[in-house]
């Protein structure tokens, strides 16, 4: 039995597994999605370790073949930001939901809390593969019962002042906009601040 004190001491890990929103792609350290989240949290009284299990480029697949590196650090949380590159490529949707479902149902299977990010298809590849695509994440999410944030550029996508010069990536302000919207969701999984 740990002792209530120690285990207070003991900081929250928070783990994101994602693609190049979640690596900081183009940004400084300080900047991306793991440090601002880390300092909006510690902000808000919470002790968080907040790990950067980013990969740009990473599809679905990719992330479920790196889940075991990735639980190595031993997150209690896991927000899954997977999916964007799938629907770049057109990649079908119906693997990029295998992938997803795969990684949650380990991630519940190891008693961890996960907050599934959603994302939705570039236009370009019509409707029909955006209906199905964009009908993955919250279909795995009530599958496996786990919280859901319906679309990770929420308030970022196709504003040129929130993104990188190729329209694409979030720059530092975007991400900040990011975390503001992601900061309520991610609180619900921690206990009450420490108060002073």
């Amino acid at each position: 039995m740990i002792p209530a004190g120690a285990a207070a001491a003991e900081p929250v890990r928070i783990a994101i597994l994602g693609d190049s929103i979640a690596a900081g792609f183009g940004l400084a350290p300080r900047d991306a999605l793991d440090s601002q989240l880390a300092r909006a949290l510690g902000q808000s009284g919470h002790s968080v370790r907040v790990i950067n299990a980013g990969v740009s480029g990473d599809t679905t697949a990719g992330g479920l073949a790196r889940l075991d590196w990735m639980l190595a650090d031993r997150p209690a949380i896991v927000i899954v930001e997977l999916g964007g590159n799938d629907g770049l490529r057109g990649i079908d949707p119906r693997a990029s939901e295998a992938n997803l479902d795969a990684i949650v149902a380990r991630l519940r299977r190891e008693n961890i809390r996960v907050l599934l990010a959603g994302m939705l298809a570039p236009p370009n590849l019509g409707p029909e593969y955006g209906a199905d695509f964009n009908a993955v994440f919250p279909r795995v999410a009530a599958r496996h019962g786990v919280a859901f944030y319906p679309f990770i550029l929420e308030g970022v996508a196709a504003d040129p002042a929130l993104n990188q010069p190729d329209g694409i990536h979030p720059n530092a302000r975007g991400v900040r906009v990011i975390v503001e919207r992601l900061l309520p969701h991610v609180e619900r999984f921690l206990p009450p601040p420490r108060q002073g």
